[in-house]
């Protein structure tokens, strides 16, 4: 295919575990409507963002993959001809959980799942007390609409991860994402903190060719101690914005993704061939020093 149309999914969340899902459902249902083959949902998508606090009650809320979320996810593919991207708190064994994405494509079939990389563990983002860092590596999925990278949230800072993604063969990135304003914040730090996450992200579709698609929630959580600052976004291979989300409204919105124009932006600016791969061993060191 020439051309894809990519479903994003931006919404606010509550402590209803079932009452999320019946609405992703419902968004995953008006995206279609408008179009969408692809339709993506923003990470932890379920839940509230729990991480704030280090709950053990909190593991409550995970699931195997597959599982219920995923079971009723599927019928809703197959129904509607779409893919759906799904970020869910995995339950992997008793004990091991990960944050994970599953995907599903659209004759409902299951096609595996990427597991998150990068754990973050800061002040209202305590993940590693909950997830395990991903042991199935980075991952793309062949979809009935196009070749797909997933990576989420935490590993949208690191450059390393979208360009291995990219040379995997993925046609589309996409970030399910949970992040937002300390609500104490001034607002030029608040800027500040949205520029830099939007930037980087961009420059993974500069840097690879590739479009990004970034999807993130939105709405007060942590009693309005926390802003999820929306702000999705997708951008076309060379990193231009096609969509901007609102900071502050649930969204759902539809883009048209342009597959071809990554060789075209490949050819013209071409990154990937000027690649010194002969001169890059010293990036699997932690630091490059004398230790």
């Amino acid at each position: 295919m020439s051309k894809v149309k990519v479903g994003m999914v931006q919404m606010s969340c509550t402590a209803d575990k079932q009452e999320n899902l019946d609405k992703a459902i419902v968004k995953v249902r008006e995206a279609a409507a408008k179009g969408a083959q692809i339709v993506c949902l923003q990470e932890l998508f379920t839940s509230l963002y729990f991480c704030d606090v280090e709950d053990y009650d909190n593991f409550d809320l995970a699931e195997a993959i597959p599982g219920p979320s995923t079971d009723a996810l599927q019928v809703v593919a197959k129904e509607l001809g779409v893919v759906i991207i799904a970020s869910l708190f995995e339950k992997r064994a008793q004990g091991l959980y990960h944050n994970t994405t599953a995907v599903l494509d659209a004759d409902g079939s299951y096609l595996g799942k990427y597991r998150k990389m990068h754990i973050p563990d800061d002040p209202a983002y305590y993940e590693k007390f909950y997830f395990t860092p991903g042991d199935l590596g980075y991952k793309v999925f062949q979809t009935k609409f196009a070749k797909i990278g997933i990576l989420i949230c935490w590993d949208q800072w690191y450059p390393e991860a979208s360009r291995i993604t990219a040379l995997m063969g993925a046609e589309i990135m996409f970030y399910p994402t949970a992040i937002g304003w300390d609500t104490t914040q001034d607002e030029e730090t608040n800027k500040d903190q949205y520029n830099a996450w939007q930037t980087i992200q961009r420059s993974h579709s500069v840097a690879n060719g590739l479009p990004v698609i970034s999807v993130n929630r939105v709405g007060f959580e942590q009693e309005g101690r926390m802003k999820f600052w929306g702000g999705s976004f997708a951008t076309n291979a060379q990193g231009k914005l096609l969509y901007l989300a609102s900071h502050d409204k649930e969204e759902t919105e539809v883009v048209d993704i342009d597959l071809t124009q990554s060789d075209y932006i490949r050819k013209h600016w071409p990154f990937l061939r000027d690649r010194r791969i002969d001169s890059y061993q010293p990036i699997t060191k932690r630091f490059i020093d004398e230790d």
